[in-house]
């Protein structure tokens, strides 16, 4: 653990008493009081930082008894979903920009596993960067736009995902042993199976080891009519198996090695994962596998606060491997239905087989010193990665070689000032597998951004940001030498106010605010076609919107959260005219108000409501769907250590499809999860 000087402690034991459930002593001149109980709301609003970031912690991940990785995080303002409730054809928009209906993913929403960058580029109709079960992990982190990025990435406009996997000391609770934990699931809208087993062990204090094996399996489920939503079947088994070693003084060293595996086999299902039925390109059988191989070293004195040292390696892999089902197209016939004959064995991109191995070294370090009176929380390192992608029909082979360096430091001083400059610069070459794109590339890009915070004694604090990043050419851009030597750029401007305090209304009371205004600027674009003029490109997409996060939370376990995204954009054509740009989700409102009962029962109610958009893609309909979620963990007697869930996801069966979406929503469906550590 690193150790901040004295100053920065007790800054920030301030600020944790503020926004904690812990217990706090009160104290006056006659002596100690008692304890005040603070209280807990469902989702810590991150007050005490310029950055748009939103966590969720395991107790969260564990209530919200998601599906997929995108049904973890549409709680988060600014966070949308495509297709959410099935790991194919599903993905995340964060501020109009990251998936969409052609492409899993458009380089600008960046995924993340312990550090490792996992994914495809833009594999037309079945890329997805969230083919992994939320079982496997412990927190993940939403960092939303560019201001908190540079650390991650090069080309992040709408934000990171970062995932991080479960350890063996979360079940064992750092003690010598074994523990054993069980999970069991069932949803009733398409007969969802939820099977999670976990061992952990710690033979010493310095060892721990975790094996993860979860199996889920899902029918097609029905939309709130009773119809049914083709495509949405899968069945998906998962396993992680990680291991850490401590060693040294006070355990300053530690190794880790883990490695996780989530495939699936599909039979007779459309190419088009983003649709609900074969059409034009027909059916085939589809396996998928994505796997994540992460080394890391940490090296963290206890006496030198100028060293804590990270030294990763990480490999990523997703394999697609797929083949046409004779017969499933409608462009088969002698009549020529579709008016060309279908080739021989369907079309070419449909047999293709598609793998994306990304290979990256991370040699980070962070710092904590004083220069006179300003201290200092300096982020440095040096990234070397390479993606190799294998050469298929529409979509180029190659490799991608990365080096980039980068430097963030949050800078405190004058009592309530926070000023934190950042820089990243990244070099890359791109060298093309097959003729015709067998050419080399060399592209570079010097890119970063500054966010400044002033935090007033009374919780209130102010606080602004500009960014600018380049998303290089990718291994994709090969079929166009234009697009090799032309980076997208991106500059996005942010300023918000926070607000943090406790005892405000009553005794033991916590109240959280934070509102954040942005607006992006992208330009020089080849990630979108126009479509509105055949053939050419937007000149420039424009997007503004305000993200709101709020809490309230009494002693008595009384709590409430609210989560609003208003957001506009809209793309300039070449020929001047301009457009609402398509990436723009719905506006989003999101209210959840429940009630703790000690450490036994917490019931909530939650209403998601989006507003109705009608712009010159789609004219889709408001709606309001509420949720009630309950977790019973007995205390005592022989269900100790037992957690029970039931959720009541789209309580009133509502029939809607959220905008950007293709495919409808679920039904109404009854969560029931059974946990227990032994």
């Amino acid at each position: 653990m690193s150790h901040r000087p004295m100053a920065m402690l007790r800054g920030s034991a301030a600020l944790a008493l503020a926004l904690s459930p812990w217990a706090v002593h009160a104290q006056e001149s006659d002596g100690y009081l008692g304890e005040i109980v603070l209280g807990e709301s469902k989702r810590e609003i991150q007050t005490q930082t310029a950055v748009p970031v939103t966590e969720l912690d395991q107790t969260e991940i564990d209530d919200r008894q998601a599906g997929t990785i995108a049904e973890l995080v549409d709680s988060v303002p600014g966070v949308s979903l495509v297709n959410g409730s099935t790991p194919q054809g599903s993905g995340i928009n964060i501020r109009g920009f990251g998936a969409n209906s052609t492409y899993g993913t458009d380089q600008k929403v960046q995924v993340q596993v312990d550090g490792a960058t996992v994914g495809a580029e833009e594999l037309y109709r079945i890329g997805t960067q969230l083919f992994t079960d939320p079982e496997l992990y412990r927190s993940v982190e939403v960092n939303r736009g560019t201001v908190g990025s540079f650390e991650y990435g090069s080309g992040i406009v709408g934000g990171v995902v970062r995932l991080e996997t479960k350890d063996a000391s979360d079940f064992t609770g750092g003690e010598t042993g074994f523990a054993l934990r069980q999970t069991l699931g069932y949803s009733s809208n398409g007969n969802g199976l939820l099977s999670s087993t976990i061992l952990a062990w710690q033979p010493t204090e310095h060892v721990e080891l975790l094996f993860n094996y979860v199996y889920r399996d899902q029918d097609n489920q029905e939309d709130g009519n009773g119809d049914t939503i083709e495509n949405s079947a899968f069945d998906l088994p998962s396993y992680l198996a990680k291991g850490k070693l401590s060693f040294g003084e006070s355990d300053q060293h530690s190794i880790t090695l883990s490695y996780s595996d989530t495939r699936t086999s599909e039979s007779d299902v459309p190419y088009d994962t983003f649709a609900t039925t074969g059409a034009t390109f027909g059916n085939v059988d589809r396996d998928v596998e994505s796997q994540v191989a992460i080394l890391s070293y940490n090296y963290n004195p206890v006496d030198n606060d100028l060293v804590d040292l990270e030294v990763t390696l990480s490999y990523a892999n997703q394999e697609i491997d797929q083949e046409y089902v004779p017969g499933s197209s409608i462009c088969e016939g002698p009549t020529l239905p579709c008016g060309f004959p279908l080739p021989p064995g369907g079309f070419a991109v449909v047999n293709a087989d598609q793998q994306y191995e990304t290979t990256k070294l991370l040699i980070k370090n962070t710092s904590f010193f004083n220069l006179g009176a300003v201290s200092h929380d300096l982020r440095t390192g040096i990234e070397f990665s390479r993606r190799k992608r294998l050469d298929a029909e529409s979509a180029p082979g190659g490799t991608d070689d990365r080096v980039a360096v980068f430097a963030v430091d949050d800078m405190r001083f004058g009592g309530g000032w926070t000023v934190s400059p950042a820089l990243r610069y990244e070099s890359a070459q791109i060298d093309g597998a097959v003729a015709p794109h067998d050419q080399s590339y060399d592209n570079d890009a010097l890119m970063g951004g500054l966010s400044v915070r002033y935090a007033f004694a009374n919780g209130v604090a102010l606080f602004g940001s500009a960014a600018y990043t380049e998303s290089l050419p990718i291994i994709d851009d090969l079929t166009s030498p234009d697009f090799m030597v032309q980076s997208e750029k991106a500059r996005t401007y942010e300023i918000g106010a926070s607000y943090a305090a406790q005892n405000l209304f009553a005794t033991g009371d916590v109240i959280a605010l934070k509102a954040n205004f942005y607006r992006t600027s992208l330009w020089d674009i080849t990630s979108y076609t126009s479509s509105v003029i055949s053939g050419t490109y937007p000149e420039e997409v424009t997007t503004q919107g305000l993200e709101l996060e709020a809490s309230y939370a009494l002693e008595n376990g009384f709590y409430t959260d609210l989560n609003a995204n208003v957001v506009t954009g809209d793309e300039r054509q070449v020929d001047g005219s301009s457009v609402d740009w398509r990436g723009v989700p719905a506006d989003s409102v999101q209210l959840t108000v429940g009630k703790r009962f000690g450490d036994a029962l917490d019931l909530s109610w939650e209403i998601a409501a989006d507003k109705g958009v009608d712009n010159v893609y789609d004219d889709v309909g408001g709606f309001a769907v509420h949720n009630l979620r309950a977790t019973w963990s007995p205390q005592k007697g022989v269900l100790r250590d037992t957690q029970i869930r039931v959720g009541l996801e789209n309580l009133f069966d509502k029939d809607y499809t959220p905008y950007l979406s293709t495919r409808p929503a679920a039904g109404r469906n009854i969560k029931l999860t059974l946990a227990k550590t032994f």
